[in-house]
């Protein structure tokens, strides 16, 4: 398999993909840091486990509206208008908890800042997720699984970072100065992509519309319904239920909870960034192989919590095994959707499958408040082996051969 990088006669293209890159791993930080902010702070004040799931809730719901309307607003106006966009919303978001009065700090006035915060979240990401379409060479196939790799691992390894970042600020300077030190990151971001950035990213299409976002291809659908359930299954412990349960029950430190998530978080990207290395030539049958792989281990880490196993011993390494499959898992269907995205679709159909990434954790999310708050983490973690079964199955329908769905029918310069 050939990993050639993008030929210099590109150079161009690279250079925006370098700025759209740098943006979101800006925002990416930020957002690591928002949700450990607002987690624990809310519940120091007292809130319950499905309370707090609530703050995050407009937060998912968002995400979904977004990638629909945001893949259509890039084939319209171009990448670089909702990568623009992206920023301004998050940095509205931060400014609403920065600089807010503490008696505003209410669960509805949360919910709506969140809110924001999810909608420049999913800008920042769909953009750059349809740029690597354009940057990866025809002549370098393996070059658009590595890319992508590299992309999505960078993310989350930079996540990690925002997690381990909002604990320590938390812990330093208090709840909305740290908000603002996020706030001045993020301005950065924006600040380098209006100076830096050439061009709209992409050519924009006068004649896109917006009911071509929901897709008719079927590989595409099924993928889209797979990561639903593959994320469902990662936030349904993760969101809510893991920090809370290490908290309370394990009697575990603001940072030292943070300092895990972060690590957890950034070892995933890492996996997930060198998968190509471990996992060639992917289709959807090996998607469907890492699920059912995947569905064991939640499943194990429950049973062993039965046991008389040191808790600790068994929650530390079973979702660190967790992590390493679910990144490689995760790093597949992210290479999928590329290859099978029609070419001067790119933007819709990388929206569309983002709208699933984001109902799935949604759908994680309020289950991993309500089945903490429920039965506590081993409920969490039967539901997540459930959604994993769910997304393996799904996969199972995906074809065997990318080829056939379009790999690489995008022109050099496609239209998103």
């Amino acid at each position: 398999m050939s990993t050639d990088a993008p030929s210099a006669g590109r150079g161009g293209d690279l250079r925006n993909y370098a700025v759209v890159t740098g943006a979101y791993w800006a925002d990416t930080i930020a957002d690591g840091a928002i949700r450990v902010l607002v987690l624990f702070y809310f519940y120091e004040l007292g809130y319950s486990p499905l309370q707090v799931a609530s703050l995050f809730l407009f937060y998912e719901v968002f995400g979904i509206v977004t990638n629909l309307v945001g893949g259509y607003a890039a084939a319209r106006w171009g990448l670089k208008s909702t990568l623009l966009g992206g920023l301004s919303f998050q940095l509205v978001a931060l400014a609403m908890l920065a600089l807010a009065p503490e008696s505003w700090l209410v669960v509805a006035y949360v919910m709506v800042a969140q809110a924001l915060s999810g909608i420049a979240k999913d800008l920042t990401k769909m953009s750059s997720k349809s740029a690597v379409k354009l940057v990866v060479p025809q002549d370098a196939p393996g070059a658009l699984y590595r890319w992508v790799a590299i992309l999505t691992g960078s993310k989350n390894a930079l996540k990690g970072v925002g997690f381990f970042l909002g604990g320590l600020l938390l812990t330093l300077v208090g709840f909305q100065t740290a908000l603002g030190c996020i706030a001045g990151l993020v301005a950065c971001g924006l600040a380098g992509t209006l100076i830096f950035m050439r061009g709209d990213l992409g050519t924009p299409d006068a004649t896109a519309r917006f009911r071509q976002m929901l897709s008719n291809d079927r590989s595409v659908n099924l993928l889209a319904g797979a990561r639903v359930f593959l994320f469902a299954s990662r936030d349904v412990w993760f969101v809510v239920g893991l920090p809370v349960y290490l908290r309370t029950v394990m009697g575990w430190s603001f940072w030292q909870v943070g300092i895990f998530m972060a690590v957890w978080t950034i070892g995933y990207g890492i996996v997930q960034a060198a998968a190509p290395r471990f996992v060639k030539d992917p289709d959807g049958r090996t998607a469907a192989k890492l699920a059912f792989a995947l569905a064991a281990l939640p499943a194990a880490i429950a049973i062993a919590m039965g046991t008389s196993i040191d808790p600790d011993v068994v929650i530390v390494a079973g979702l660190i095994a967790f992590g390493v499959v679910f990144a490689m898992n995760s790093a597949v269907h992210s290479y999928l959707i590329l290859a099978y995205a029609e070419g001067s679709k790119v933007a819709m159909n990388v929206g569309f499958y983002y709208m699933a990434n984001a109902f799935g954790r949604l759908s994680g999310t309020v289950l991993s408040g309500a089945l903490y708050q429920w039965q506590g983490l081993q409920a969490c973690l039967w539901g997540s082996a459930i959604m994993v079964l769910a997304a393996g199955a799904l996969s199972l329908l995906l074809p065997g051969n990318p080829t056939s769905a379009r790999i690489y029918a995008a022109p050099a310069r496609t239209r998103t």
